[in-house]
């Protein structure tokens, strides 16, 4: 029951009713691990792809070691990024019991489940989880994981913190799609293999905007309280309806650019295995062109949540099967050209 308990709060970012707290799934629900799901897909795109480029090029050495210790670390580090959300955005009077943070999910403080400063010892000591990481894969690989690892700690505190907040300006989206994307993916890459190309950072592309798509999606589900609270997200800049238009294109891109490597043979054949997700994008995009519900669907987890949920959805899905394809690649290669 534990388990099924800790398996339901990773799907639905809640504990499920009648059920009793425990302190896994009290931290499951504190750096809000629902999401996830897209932090190791990246990760898993990069060691795959540097899977293959080991496989082809008697050059590159796979380092498995250094392939996990990244893959942790960029979950720590989104569980860092998550606290630091919540707590920047309490300090600065954003979040609030009315707020939609502290509605889908329990706010960390908000709930009585931390003190601000037990909020502050928890990101303090998972950051430093992170620096002992970063470390090992230094010593291992030398300066550029220094770099990878400093953009993507400089995103993740300045995302909210003053005096950047990059939230606040329009750019919040632009810089998740740089971390999911070049950062997780092609840092991931540099460290299994020691190496890395522009070819692996278009490939990280595609991945990259469908992680954008679920921001933009939750930036539209708060489109009113932020635009009143003066939080200039990037649907606030460009617009409701833009924003609608934005995401559906972004999510056929996703597949377009997919294709283009393909053909250019800079992915292998069983990438197209993402195309199996076309069926969700079709119900998602319409979604996105119609109103939003006034209430939510029975047993329904994260409302007000809406948009997001589908960005998210599309976005576990699709990229499941990017893996996937990835995968079968390594043990069937095909390629064109």
């Amino acid at each position: 029951m534990i388990v099924k308990t800790w398996i339901e709060v990773l799907q639905g970012c809640n504990l499920p009713e009648g059920r009793k707290m425990d302190i896994v799934s009290r931290w499951l629900i504190l750096v809000r691990a629902c999401v996830f799901s897209m932090t190791l897909v990246s990760g898993l795109i990069g060691g795959l792809l540097a899977a293959a480029a080991a496989r082809s090029d008697p050059a590159l050495r796979f380092d498995w070691l250094s392939f996990i210790l990244a893959v942790v670390g960029i979950l720590i580090a989104h569980a860092v990024n998550n606290m630091i959300n919540d707590y920047f955005d309490l300090e600065g009077g954003v979040d609030t019991d009315e707020y939609v943070r502290a509605q889908y999910a329990p706010h960390p403080v908000l709930s009585g489940m931390l003190t601000r400063a037990e909020l502050r010892r928890a990101i303090i000591i998972a950051n430093l989880l992170d620096v002992a990481i970063g470390a090992v894969l230094f010593l291992r690989h030398g300066w550029p994981v220094i770099v990878f690892a400093g953009l993507g700690l400089f995103i993740s505190v300045f995302y909210v913190a003053p005096p950047l907040r990059l939230k606040h300006h329009g750019l919040g989206e632009f810089s998740v799609g740089l971390v999911w994307g070049p950062l997780m993916i092609g840092g991931t890459y540099f460290v299994t293999v020691g190496a890395l190309s522009w070819p692996v950072i278009i490939a990280s592309l595609p991945y990259a905007l469908l992680v954008v798509t679920v921001l933009v999606g939750k930036h539209m589900d708060k489109f009113e309280i932020d635009r009143d609270k003066g939080i200039r997200t990037l649907p606030v800049l460009i617009g409701y309806q833009a924003s609608r238009r934005l995401n559906q294109a972004l999510m056929i891109l996703f597949y377009v650019i997919i294709i283009v490597l393909v053909l250019a043979g800079s992915l292998g054949v069983w990438a197209l295995l993402a195309l199996l997700a076309l069926p969700q994008l079709v119900e998602v995009i319409k979604a996105f062109s119609q109103p939003r519900p006034t209430e939510p669907p029975p047993n329904y987890p994260v409302w007000p949540l809406w948009f997001v949920s589908l960005a998210f959805v599309h976005t576990r899905r699709a990229g499941m099967l990017f893996v996937l394809g990835l995968i079968l690649n390594l043990i069937i290669p095909v390629y064109i050209g």
